[in-house]
């Protein structure tokens, strides 16, 4: 029996693509995953081992490219493809970033792609305001 989609994806929600849907940065997200696989001091896999071990940095550049939106979800703000790519750019550096296990811990990485979500959420609120379910739905 088919699982049955959530009201507020079945009735009128506007969702906005997202980056992951569109692109993302592989060879540094391949390049953090296999030295993050080598690390030996400090990592949660060296607590206990793993047969089938998964990077964390794979895991936090998916969790932040399925969160923010992809600048071609937004033309009024990059109207040109050229103005799109720039950004799309700019948000990859955001995950090259991100995916570096040195960096886990850095306030101003986290606080940067934490903007990026944040940013990402208030355009979803305010295109949905007039959603039947919207004080339930988009609380801020």
């Amino acid at each position: 029996m088919p699982l049955a989609r959530p009201a507020c994806l079945t009735t009128g929600f506007q969702m906005k693509k997202k980056l992951i849907e569109v692109a993302l940065p592989l060879e540094a997200i391949n390049v953090a995953s296999a030295r993050e696989k080598s690390i030996r001091h400090g990592h949660p896999s060296t607590l206990h081992l793993w047969w089938a071990r998964r990077p964390l940095a794979a895991a936090r550049a998916v969790i932040f490219a399925q969160m923010a939106d992809d600048p071609s979800a937004h033309p009024d703000l990059f109207p040109t493809e050229k103005k799109q790519e720039k950004e799309r750019q700019r948000l990859f550096r955001i995950i090259e970033d991100l995916v570096k296990w040195e960096n886990t811990t850095k306030e101003k990485v986290l606080q940067q792609a934490r903007d990026e979500i944040w940013q990402s959420w208030c355009y979803t609120c305010a295109e949905n305001a007039d959603h039947p379910r919207a004080a339930e739905l988009f609380d801020r």
